[in-house]
């Protein structure tokens, strides 16, 4: 007995075949390109003030007093909530995909920032002025080393945050990149290309992870915590 064909779930066979198709004739790079470079820029926007504005709080605990009541209101609000806002403040364009990127990636860092430089042992700093370090060269030689493996944390955290963020975006208020690809699939009924589409999302996913692993595991290597622990 044949068994009907579903309309809204096609078989893997020819998924994986028009996964491999649009992988071939160059539709992914085009889609999944335009994507990667909102999520980088607002990604590293993010990282660049996340450190900045965390190392002040850790390091000042006066601006901490006053920054952080407003940091622990923003940073339960789900992201997506901002995006009509966003949308009505920036347009649809790039700049509001960005800007929702980075604020999505911002509290992670922020917090994981401060958390590091607020753990370092005061031993440390205090070494580091009996040396004749100034201000500038405690945060470099000290504070930023001795809390990597935090700041690296949040860096992880916010990298996937990042990418849902841009494909929620792309969704909502696009017309191009993996997540308007995926939803226009869906749209109009090409449920083949919308799964595969799904499945290319799923790879630039694990790729970012395993990359950022790797970056991870050399900048910490002279850490015991950034080498892998046999029992």
């Amino acid at each position: 007995m044949r068994v009907p064909r579903s309309p809204t779930w096609p078989p893997v066979s020819e998924v994986l075949s028009t996964f491999w198709t649009s992988l071939l004739d160059g539709t992914y790079f085009s889609v999944i390109g335009s994507s990667l470079r909102r999520l980088f820029i607002g990604y590293f926007l993010a990282v660049a003030l996340a450190l900045s504005i965390g190392l002040v709080m850790g390091v000042w605990r006066a601006f901490y007093l006053l920054a952080e009541p407003l940091v622990e209101f923003l940073r339960p609000i789900p992201s997506p909530a901002y995006l009509p806002m966003a949308i009505l403040f920036l347009g649809i364009d790039d700049v509001m995909k960005v800007f929702m990127v980075a604020f999505a990636a911002f509290f992670p860092i922020l917090l994981n920032t401060v958390s590091g430089v607020r753990s370092v042992d005061p031993v440390l700093l205090e070494t580091g002025k009996t040396f004749g370090y100034g201000r500038w060269q405690i945060i470099t030689r000290i504070l930023l080393p001795a809390s990597a493996s935090f700041v690296l944390t949040g860096m992880r955290i916010s990298l996937a945050i990042a990418l849902i963020v841009t494909v929620i975006a792309e969704m909502v208020a696009g017309n191009n990149g993996i997540g308007f690809y995926v939803l226009n699939a869906q749209r109009s009924f090409l449920v083949p290309e919308m799964y595969a589409g799904v499945i290319a999302l799923a790879l630039v996913g694990f790729a970012l992870n395993k990359i950022f692993v790797l970056v991870e595991h050399r900048l910490l290597h002279w850490q015991k915590g950034g080498q892998d622990v046999i029992l």
